[in-house]
């Protein structure tokens, strides 16, 4: 852990130093016919993505990159499409089962209702129903610490004694709870163009905390997360996106040391991973190749053309894949980055292995 420290110590706070030069041409589109075999070859898992529309053209995807996927269910109440579970559980039910074994259900339940009589109960009940149909996860959002309060105006963290109860019967039913919990820490700081996360909060107010009244720091709700993650030592715990420790790697390593049951995905901050030091990203993922699990959350809803979508998720996994397995140059927003030539043994821990490991139950069961 000493050489990881030190190596990404200079870049705790992201400054950017791992811009690469833009001399070499940068790869990017689909995925070749020599590329798509040596990524088929890993077995690829994308352990947290949103597809609630089913259509033959994303079938068809998911066959043609032999891959296999985590839906994941939001609820959000400040998003018109996410505010409804039962209607946006039926669309993602139907993907899943529609997939033929290419994908996996992961549930949630309502923190809206968290003050209501028989809260935890009727929650569990619902989670039961999902377990018993197939769901393999569970996942709480970052409403829990970022936007749910009571009635003195406090933010509802995760480790409030009211989710308890469920943690419980999560770990009881041998599942995994995902749990996507703070944000970029560029959420709590000024706007920033520079930010790989520039263009969200400035589509995404709502989550921007900096300019909120008193909410919640992001260390009291990722201090929150780790409670949980202590008091429940038979629960597997995701940390979606990084574990919202994204802007320090020091923080991440740390974590990933300390917690036996803790892992994290990547999606949607791969960026971040392209923004360390060349040699520093390559450490990193090589010293925690058993925690870390490679993830998009890519989305397809019903307001999407399919053919469309599915160019955009293909793209995205050939632009990921061709960062970590090759020395090919890529580009994320304008910018150009060498791409790490991971050993293959490495890749499949991150693309499959882990995924099996912390989500059991991903793949059909013979598989």
């Amino acid at each position: 852990m000493a050489m990881v420290l030190g190596m990404v110590a200079g870049c705790k706070k992201h400054e950017q130093v791992a811009l690469q030069p833009d001399a070499a041409a940068a790869v990017s589109g689909p995925f070749s016919s020599q590329e798509l075999q040596q990524f088929v070859a890993l077995e690829p898992i994308d352990s947290h993505a949103h597809a609630f529309q089913s259509d033959p053209v994303f079938y068809g995807l998911l066959k043609r990159l032999h891959l296999h996927m985590i839906d994941i269910l939001v609820l959000d109440d400040q998003n018109p499409r996410y505010k409804n579970i039962p209607a946006w559980a039926g669309s993602a039910w139907g993907f899943v089962r529609g997939s033929d074994g290419s994908a996996v259900f992961c549930t949630t339940f309502d923190p809206y209702k968290w003050n209501k009589p028989g809260f935890a109960a009727a929650a569990n009940r619902q989670l039961d129903k999902d377990f018993s149909q197939g769901a393999i996860a569970v996942k709480i959002w970052k409403n829990i610490g970022m936007e749910i309060k009571d009635a003195k105006g406090n933010y509802i963290l995760p480790d409030n004694p009211v989710f308890a109860p469920i943690y419980k019967d999560i770990a009881a039913h041998h599942k995994t709870l995902i749990a996507h919990v703070a944000d970029p820490s560029s959420s709590w700081a000024p706007m920033d163009p520079a930010s790989p996360d520039y263009s969200y909060y400035k589509e995404n107010p709502v989550w921007y905390m900096y300019d909120k009244p008193h909410p919640a720091s992001k260390e009291q709700i990722l201090v929150a997360r780790d409670h949980v993650v202590e008091m429940n030592p038979n629960l597997r715990v995701v940390g979606a996106h990084l574990g919202s420790m994204e802007a320090d790697f020091n923080q991440l390593g740390q974590h990933l040391d300390k917690y036996p049951n803790f892992a994290v995905d990547m999606a949607a901050r791969m960026p971040y991973v392209m923004m360390l030091p060349h040699a520093d990203a390559i450490a990193f993922m090589t010293k925690y190749q058993d925690k870390l699990i490679y993830a998009t959350d890519n989305e397809f809803s019903a307001a999407d053309k399919a053919q469309a979508k599915a160019d955009e998720w293909e793209a995205t996994y050939a632009r990921d894949w061709r960062f970590l397995a090759t020395n090919d140059t890529v580009e994320y927003l304008g910018r150009k980055y060498q791409g790490l030539a991971l050993p293959g043994s490495v890749l499949k821990k991150v693309y499959h292995d882990n995924a099996v490991k912390w989500f059991p139950g991903v793949e059909p069961v013979g598989k």
